[in-house]
Protein backbone atom coordinates (compact mmCIF):
# COMPACT_ATOMS: atom_id res chain seq x y z
CA UNK A 1 0.00 0.00 0.00
CA UNK A 2 1.51 3.07 -1.43
CA UNK A 3 1.40 5.87 1.91
CA UNK A 4 2.01 9.29 1.83
CA UNK A 5 2.30 10.38 5.60
CA UNK A 6 1.39 14.31 6.68
CA UNK A 7 3.34 15.25 10.12
CA UNK A 8 5.33 17.96 11.88
CA UNK A 9 5.31 17.51 15.81
CA UNK A 10 6.54 15.02 18.08
CA UNK A 11 3.17 13.86 18.15
CA UNK A 12 3.49 12.11 14.98
CA UNK A 13 6.17 10.34 15.42
CA UNK A 14 4.50 7.21 16.41
CA UNK A 15 2.61 7.31 13.77
CA UNK A 16 5.08 7.59 11.30
CA UNK A 17 6.73 4.48 12.74
CA UNK A 18 3.41 2.65 12.03
CA UNK A 19 3.35 3.93 8.86
CA UNK A 20 7.01 3.12 7.58
CA UNK A 21 6.34 -0.38 9.07
CA UNK A 22 3.05 -1.00 7.67
CA UNK A 23 3.44 0.89 4.03
CA UNK A 24 5.15 1.63 1.36
CA UNK A 25 5.67 5.24 2.18
CA UNK A 26 6.20 7.30 -1.18
CA UNK A 27 7.16 10.01 0.75
CA UNK A 28 6.47 12.36 4.13
CA UNK A 29 5.58 16.33 3.97
CA UNK A 30 6.13 18.29 6.45
CA UNK A 31 6.32 22.03 7.57
CA UNK A 32 9.53 23.96 6.32
CA UNK A 33 12.68 24.44 8.41
CA UNK A 34 12.37 27.14 10.60
CA UNK A 35 14.38 29.04 13.52
CA UNK A 36 13.41 28.14 17.01
CA UNK A 37 14.19 28.90 20.26
CA UNK A 38 16.04 31.91 21.94
CA UNK A 39 18.72 31.47 19.44
CA UNK A 40 16.45 31.46 16.09
CA UNK A 41 18.72 28.60 14.87
CA UNK A 42 17.16 27.15 11.85
CA UNK A 43 16.04 23.74 12.52
CA UNK A 44 14.26 20.84 10.69
CA UNK A 45 10.65 19.69 12.53
CA UNK A 46 10.26 16.51 14.58
CA UNK A 47 8.75 14.19 11.49
CA UNK A 48 11.59 15.56 9.05
CA UNK A 49 14.12 14.63 11.88
CA UNK A 50 12.61 10.80 12.57
CA UNK A 51 12.62 9.95 8.88
CA UNK A 52 16.19 10.72 7.86
CA UNK A 53 17.34 9.11 5.15
CA UNK A 54 14.56 6.31 5.81
CA UNK A 55 12.19 8.14 3.40
CA UNK A 56 13.11 8.81 -0.64
CA UNK A 57 11.11 11.73 -0.92
CA UNK A 58 10.21 14.56 2.05
CA UNK A 59 8.26 17.35 1.00
CA UNK A 60 8.28 20.69 2.85
CA UNK A 61 6.04 23.07 1.30
CA UNK A 62 5.46 26.50 2.87
CA UNK A 63 1.55 26.23 1.57
CA UNK A 64 0.58 22.46 0.92
CA UNK A 65 -3.22 23.35 -1.07
CA UNK A 66 -0.93 25.40 -3.88
CA UNK A 67 -1.28 23.70 -7.05
CA UNK A 68 2.27 22.77 -7.29
CA UNK A 69 1.84 20.54 -4.23
CA UNK A 70 -1.00 19.56 -4.90
CA UNK A 71 0.73 18.15 -8.32
CA UNK A 72 3.95 17.11 -6.94
CA UNK A 73 1.85 14.37 -4.17
CA UNK A 74 -0.61 13.54 -7.10
CA UNK A 75 2.40 12.08 -9.15
CA UNK A 76 2.98 10.05 -6.30
CA UNK A 77 -0.22 8.19 -6.59
CA UNK A 78 -0.73 7.33 -2.74
CA UNK A 79 -3.35 4.86 -1.93
CA UNK A 80 -3.86 6.63 1.28
CA UNK A 81 -2.62 9.62 2.90
CA UNK A 82 -2.23 9.59 6.65
CA UNK A 83 -2.44 13.36 8.67
CA UNK A 84 -0.90 13.51 11.88
CA UNK A 85 -0.09 16.82 13.63
CA UNK A 86 0.99 18.22 10.46
CA UNK A 87 0.00 21.61 11.20
CA UNK A 88 -1.97 23.00 7.73
CA UNK A 89 -5.54 22.25 6.57
CA UNK A 90 -5.86 20.26 3.72
CA UNK A 91 -8.27 21.75 0.71
CA UNK A 92 -10.61 18.88 -1.17
CA UNK A 93 -8.27 18.81 -3.77
CA UNK A 94 -5.50 17.54 -1.49
CA UNK A 95 -8.57 14.91 0.03
CA UNK A 96 -9.13 13.24 -3.55
CA UNK A 97 -5.88 12.19 -4.08
CA UNK A 98 -5.68 9.21 -2.07
CA UNK A 99 -7.41 5.41 -3.99
CA UNK A 100 -8.47 4.71 -0.33
CA UNK A 101 -8.99 6.96 2.07
CA UNK A 102 -7.48 10.25 3.76
CA UNK A 103 -6.92 9.51 7.21
CA UNK A 104 -6.15 11.81 10.18
CA UNK A 105 -5.07 10.27 13.88
CA UNK A 106 -6.94 13.23 16.42
CA UNK A 107 -5.83 13.54 20.23
CA UNK A 108 -9.71 13.59 21.44
CA UNK A 109 -12.46 11.29 21.78
CA UNK A 110 -14.23 13.23 18.82
CA UNK A 111 -16.40 14.59 18.20
CA UNK A 112 -15.41 16.21 21.85
CA UNK A 113 -12.73 18.61 21.08
CA UNK A 114 -12.55 19.21 17.50
CA UNK A 115 -9.50 21.79 17.07
CA UNK A 116 -5.91 22.65 17.61
CA UNK A 117 -5.23 22.07 21.46
CA UNK A 118 -7.76 19.01 22.69
CA UNK A 119 -5.04 17.96 25.03
CA UNK A 120 -4.60 21.36 26.69
CA UNK A 121 -8.16 21.77 26.87
CA UNK A 122 -9.01 18.31 28.17
CA UNK A 123 -7.52 18.86 31.06
CA UNK A 124 -7.95 22.60 31.04
CA UNK A 125 -11.94 22.23 31.22
CA UNK A 126 -11.29 19.03 34.53
CA UNK A 127 -11.81 15.97 32.23
CA UNK A 128 -11.39 12.85 34.00
CA UNK A 129 -10.77 10.98 30.34
CA UNK A 130 -9.69 11.85 26.77
CA UNK A 131 -8.54 9.50 24.35
CA UNK A 132 -7.82 8.84 20.73
CA UNK A 133 -9.86 8.86 17.31
CA UNK A 134 -8.92 7.47 13.69
CA UNK A 135 -11.24 9.44 11.36
CA UNK A 136 -11.66 9.89 7.41
CA UNK A 137 -10.81 13.44 6.51
CA UNK A 138 -13.57 15.77 4.84
CA UNK A 139 -12.78 19.47 4.51
CA UNK A 140 -14.34 20.39 7.70
CA UNK A 141 -11.97 20.71 10.78
CA UNK A 142 -12.12 17.55 12.61
CA UNK A 143 -15.74 16.64 11.11
CA UNK A 144 -14.81 13.92 9.07
CA UNK A 145 -16.57 10.13 9.89
CA UNK A 146 -15.04 8.14 12.55
CA UNK A 147 -13.48 5.37 12.12
CA UNK A 148 -11.78 3.94 15.73
CA UNK A 149 -11.50 5.27 18.92
CA UNK A 150 -9.63 4.28 22.27
CA UNK A 151 -10.37 5.86 25.31
CA UNK A 152 -7.57 7.39 27.57
CA UNK A 153 -7.62 7.95 31.93
CA UNK A 154 -6.38 11.38 32.63
CA UNK A 155 -4.53 11.50 36.20
CA UNK A 156 -5.47 13.97 38.55
CA UNK A 157 -1.99 15.02 38.29
CA UNK A 158 -1.75 14.67 34.34
CA UNK A 159 -0.26 17.77 32.61
CA UNK A 160 -0.66 18.47 29.04
CA UNK A 161 2.94 17.43 28.09
CA UNK A 162 2.82 13.74 29.78
CA UNK A 163 -0.79 13.38 28.73
CA UNK A 164 0.51 14.08 25.15
CA UNK A 165 2.92 11.57 25.29
CA UNK A 166 1.02 9.03 26.70
CA UNK A 167 -1.80 10.15 23.35
CA UNK A 168 1.23 9.84 21.32
CA UNK A 169 1.91 6.30 21.51
CA UNK A 170 -2.03 5.43 21.77
CA UNK A 171 -2.51 7.65 18.35
CA UNK A 172 -0.11 5.31 16.92
CA UNK A 173 -1.38 1.57 17.91
CA UNK A 174 -4.72 2.75 17.19
CA UNK A 175 -3.48 4.05 13.55
CA UNK A 176 -1.73 0.70 13.18
CA UNK A 177 -5.64 -1.13 13.82
CA UNK A 178 -7.00 1.34 11.25
CA UNK A 179 -4.63 0.32 8.75
CA UNK A 180 -5.19 -3.13 9.37
CA UNK A 181 -8.85 -2.58 9.12
CA UNK A 182 -7.94 -0.94 5.57
CA UNK A 183 -5.91 -3.87 3.98
CA UNK A 184 -9.25 -5.87 4.60
CA UNK A 185 -11.54 -3.15 3.16
CA UNK A 186 -13.35 -3.43 6.73
CA UNK A 187 -12.67 0.08 7.44
CA UNK A 188 -15.58 0.96 10.03
CA UNK A 189 -17.47 4.48 9.53
CA UNK A 190 -19.58 5.87 11.87
CA UNK A 191 -20.95 9.86 10.83
CA UNK A 192 -19.86 12.51 14.15
CA UNK A 193 -22.85 14.26 16.00
CA UNK A 194 -22.44 17.47 15.30
CA UNK A 195 -24.88 18.48 18.32
CA UNK A 196 -22.36 16.76 20.68
CA UNK A 197 -19.57 18.72 19.58
CA UNK A 198 -17.12 20.61 21.44
CA UNK A 199 -14.04 23.10 20.42
CA UNK A 200 -10.37 23.22 21.29
CA UNK A 201 -9.10 26.19 19.98
CA UNK A 202 -5.34 27.15 19.34
CA UNK A 203 -4.27 28.26 22.43
CA UNK A 204 -2.65 31.94 23.03
CA UNK A 205 -0.58 33.37 25.80
CA UNK A 206 -3.24 35.20 26.92
CA UNK A 207 -4.88 31.87 27.99
CA UNK A 208 -2.58 31.16 30.73
CA UNK A 209 -3.40 34.32 32.96
CA UNK A 210 -4.48 33.05 35.96
CA UNK A 211 -7.57 34.25 37.13
CA UNK A 212 -8.18 33.85 40.67
CA UNK A 213 -11.65 34.13 40.96
CA UNK A 214 -12.38 31.04 39.54
CA UNK A 215 -13.03 27.86 41.80
CA UNK A 216 -9.62 26.43 42.56
CA UNK A 217 -10.15 23.30 40.99
CA UNK A 218 -10.58 25.35 38.02
CA UNK A 219 -7.42 26.96 38.25
CA UNK A 220 -5.67 23.82 39.26
CA UNK A 221 -6.84 22.54 36.19
CA UNK A 222 -5.76 25.06 33.86
CA UNK A 223 -2.42 25.20 35.22
CA UNK A 224 -2.10 21.27 34.42
CA UNK A 225 -3.80 22.11 30.82
CA UNK A 226 -1.13 24.94 29.92
CA UNK A 227 1.88 23.04 31.10
CA UNK A 228 4.25 23.48 29.45
CA UNK A 229 2.68 26.49 27.15
CA UNK A 230 1.54 28.77 27.72
CA UNK A 231 2.03 28.40 31.08
CA UNK A 232 0.00 30.01 34.11
CA UNK A 233 1.19 33.30 34.87
CA UNK A 234 -0.05 35.49 37.87
CA UNK A 235 1.65 39.11 39.38
CA UNK A 236 3.23 39.82 43.03
CA UNK A 237 2.67 42.24 45.08
CA UNK A 238 5.74 44.24 42.85
CA UNK A 239 4.52 43.46 39.54
CA UNK A 240 6.92 40.95 38.60
CA UNK A 241 5.71 37.66 36.94
CA UNK A 242 5.36 34.30 38.77
CA UNK A 243 4.99 31.17 36.78
CA UNK A 244 3.12 28.79 38.18
CA UNK A 245 3.99 25.25 37.40
CA UNK A 246 2.58 22.99 39.82
CA UNK A 247 -0.25 23.99 42.32
CA UNK A 248 -2.85 21.50 44.01
CA UNK A 249 -5.99 22.49 46.04
CA UNK A 250 -6.06 23.26 49.71
CA UNK A 251 -8.34 21.94 52.16
CA UNK A 252 -8.08 25.26 53.95
CA UNK A 253 -11.66 27.49 53.50
CA UNK A 254 -11.38 30.82 53.08
CA UNK A 255 -13.55 34.12 52.34
CA UNK A 256 -10.82 35.89 51.14
CA UNK A 257 -10.57 38.12 48.46
CA UNK A 258 -9.34 36.00 45.41
CA UNK A 259 -5.52 36.45 45.28
CA UNK A 260 -4.73 36.70 48.81
CA UNK A 261 -1.65 34.98 49.90
CA UNK A 262 -4.02 33.68 53.11
CA UNK A 263 -0.96 31.05 54.84
CA UNK A 264 1.75 29.51 54.44
CA UNK A 265 1.61 25.57 54.82
CA UNK A 266 4.66 23.80 56.13
CA UNK A 267 6.34 26.69 53.88
CA UNK A 268 4.71 26.92 50.93
CA UNK A 269 1.98 29.17 50.07
CA UNK A 270 -1.59 29.20 50.22
CA UNK A 271 -3.88 31.38 47.88
CA UNK A 272 -7.31 32.26 47.72
CA UNK A 273 -9.62 31.39 44.73
CA UNK A 274 -13.04 31.91 43.90
CA UNK A 275 -14.11 28.66 45.64
CA UNK A 276 -11.48 27.34 48.32
CA UNK A 277 -7.74 27.51 48.13
CA UNK A 278 -4.69 26.39 46.48
CA UNK A 279 -1.33 25.60 47.37
CA UNK A 280 1.42 26.78 45.18
CA UNK A 281 3.93 23.83 44.77
CA UNK A 282 6.35 24.71 42.14
CA UNK A 283 6.60 28.08 40.89
CA UNK A 284 9.34 30.56 38.21
CA UNK A 285 9.84 33.72 39.20
CA UNK A 286 10.26 36.68 36.72
CA UNK A 287 14.14 35.85 34.82
CA UNK A 288 14.69 32.85 37.66
CA UNK A 289 14.90 28.77 37.54
CA UNK A 290 12.15 26.61 38.90
CA UNK A 291 11.67 25.86 42.31
CA UNK A 292 9.14 24.77 45.41
CA UNK A 293 7.04 27.14 46.57
CA UNK A 294 8.75 27.09 50.09
CA UNK A 295 12.31 27.84 48.52
CA UNK A 296 10.13 30.92 46.55
CA UNK A 297 9.15 32.22 49.82
CA UNK A 298 12.28 32.06 51.36
CA UNK A 299 13.95 33.90 48.72
CA UNK A 300 11.41 36.65 47.61
CA UNK A 301 9.30 38.99 49.78
CA UNK A 302 6.13 37.25 49.72
CA UNK A 303 3.77 37.71 53.16
CA UNK A 304 0.65 37.09 54.41
CA UNK A 305 -2.53 39.33 52.74
CA UNK A 306 -0.66 39.91 50.23
CA UNK A 307 -2.59 40.38 46.82
CA UNK A 308 -1.34 38.21 43.72
CA UNK A 309 -2.71 39.57 40.45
Amino acid sequence: MRAVFMGSAPLSCPSLEVVLEMCDVVAVVTQPDRPRGRSLKVCECAVKARAGDRVGTVLTPARVNEPASVEAIAALQPDVIVVVAYGQILRQPLLDLPSLACINVHTSLLPKYRGAAPIQWAIANGETETGVTTMYMDAGMDTGDIILQQAVPIGAEDTAANLHDRLAVEGGALLKRTLEHLTTGNLPRVPQDDAAATMAPRLTKADGDVDWSRPAREIHSRVRGFNPWPGSVCRTVAGKRLKLWRVTESPLETDAVPGTVVAFDGGIPVVATGKGSVQLLEVQPEGGKVMDGAAYVRGHALALNDQLG
